[in-house]
């Protein structure tokens, strides 16, 4: 992380374009203009000054109760200049390639542009003003949330990248649930006919498989000896059969398939009118490892007195047995599901200004994205507007890139 933090300097150099002016000469540094994006001139209206000899033009963005908006002012020897006779143009070159322009037209004192100025106000300018025959250019660097890390660093401090485009976003509910036998889990085994116990083979706990002999009887009717075998392969739970008891209707042995689980998820009221049978459920231990995907079954007839919730079941692939009875576990019910054509992760959100952004990555660049958000999950975010389709971004670690950006002193200065 020392690393990627002790770019910004270099960072900083490298935004720093020298503000210049040129009419008929070579182009020079301009009047006020230091080594910082807050040490220009500032004009009487607080905007960037440019000068060129004795005509300047202030620059400003007029953004009080409307879009933001291109405002200039010229001025010849530090007094007002007619605005109607000023041919104006300004060209704004962006990170990623994108170019706006702007023509102007006179309005009162000053010359207005003609479009919005979309934020992030972030970009190499070049401004070219036409006045009584001759012509004024100058350029300079306006960068605004904008800082500069090496792959290798932005890899060091987990800053991982993805491409905005459209998702399935899905909207879940969490529930708490405990491990049961399934229904058809348990097996009763009886002696076919009514009988003394002469032998008996397995305990409780013992590992059975369908068609091992478990008990002998001896017939009360025919007095002759017949076997009792396991009718299904499974764990020996009960056995009431010791050697001498006489059988008739109870079972001699109890035997449960441990493969063969469910999970009963405890559903309170406030989600009974979101979460219904048929749902997927994805199936996750209490520290959030996932385990299965599943169908939500319907409504038990009983619910969860204690609790005060309902009581719904999933089936639970338990081959090796892992999952035992009075197990706690946790599942995210998916109740909607919704595909939208721009979409960001969630953790990827930070905030700048008074803005949500996203941080657009353009090699070892980045640079603020201020998005219009719509609905949002904890994974996922739609996006209204802000960013373009196809557009890279950090998705993991962006709160570094914020504080390397506050570090910097990257403002909103115009």
């Amino acid at each position: 992380m020392k690393q990627y933090l002790h770019i910004r300097m270099a960072a900083a150099l490298l935004f720093i374009v020298p503000l210049a002016a040129c009419g008929g000469e070579a182009e020079k540094p301009a009047e006020g203009e230091g080594t910082s994006a807050s040490e220009y001139e500032k004009g009487p209206h607080n905007g960037r000054m440019l000068r060129d000899g004795d005509f300047a033009i202030e620059v400003t963005i007029f953004e009080d109760g409307q879009p933001p908006q291109y405002r200039m002012y010229p001025t010849r020897g530090n007094k007002p200049v007619d605005p109607s006779t000023v041919n104006l143009a300004v060209t704004l070159t962006r990170l990623g390639g994108q170019i706006d322009r702007f023509a102007f037209k006179a309005e009162k004192d000053f010359l207005a542009g003609d479009g919005v100025v979309t934020e992030p106000h972030s970009f190499d300018v070049q401004v070219v003003a036409t006045e009584n025959g001759k012509r004024h250019v100058w350029k300079f660097a306006n960068p605004e949330g904008r800082t500069k890390i090496t792959a290798a660093a932005a890899k060091e401090g987990g800053i991982e990248i993805e491409t905005v485009g459209p998702v399935t976003i899905s909207e879940t509910r969490e529930v708490q649930g405990i491990v049961q036998l399934a229904t058809t889990a348990r097996s009763e085994v009886r002696g076919q006919f009514p009988g003394r116990v002469v032998q008996v083979t397995k305990a409780v706990g013992d590992y059975v498989r369908k068609g091992q002999l478990l008990a002998r009887i001896e017939s009360s009717e025919s007095l002759q000896i017949y076997p009792v075998y396991a009718p299904v392969s499974g764990v020996i739970a009960e056995r009431t059969a010791n050697v001498g008891n006489v059988t008739f209707d109870q079972p001699l042995y109890v035997i449960t398939d441990p493969g063969q689980t469910t999970v009963v998820f405890n559903v309170f009221p406030r989600d009974l009118s979101t979460i219904r049978p048929g749902q997927k459920v994805v199936i996750e231990t209490i520290d959030g490892q996932p385990v299965a995907e599943a169908t939500l079954g319907g409504y038990l007839p009983e619910g969860n007195a204690a609790a005060g919730t309902a009581l719904m079941r999933a089936s639970l692939p338990n081959r090796d047995g892992k999952w035992r009875p009075g197990m706690a576990l946790q599942g995210r019910v998916t109740v909607s599901a919704f595909t939208v054509p721009l979409a960001v992760r969630t953790e990827a959100l930070q905030r700048f200004r008074d803005f949500t952004v996203v941080f657009a990555n353009f090699g070892d660049d980045y640079e603020v994205r201020m998005l219009e958000l719509g609905r949002k999950t904890p994974e996922w975010t739609e996006v209204l507007s802000g960013i373009k389709p196809g557009t890279r971004y950090a998705a993991k670690g962006a709160f570094l890139i914020r504080a390397d950006i506050e570090k910097s002193g990257a403002s909103h200065d115009h």
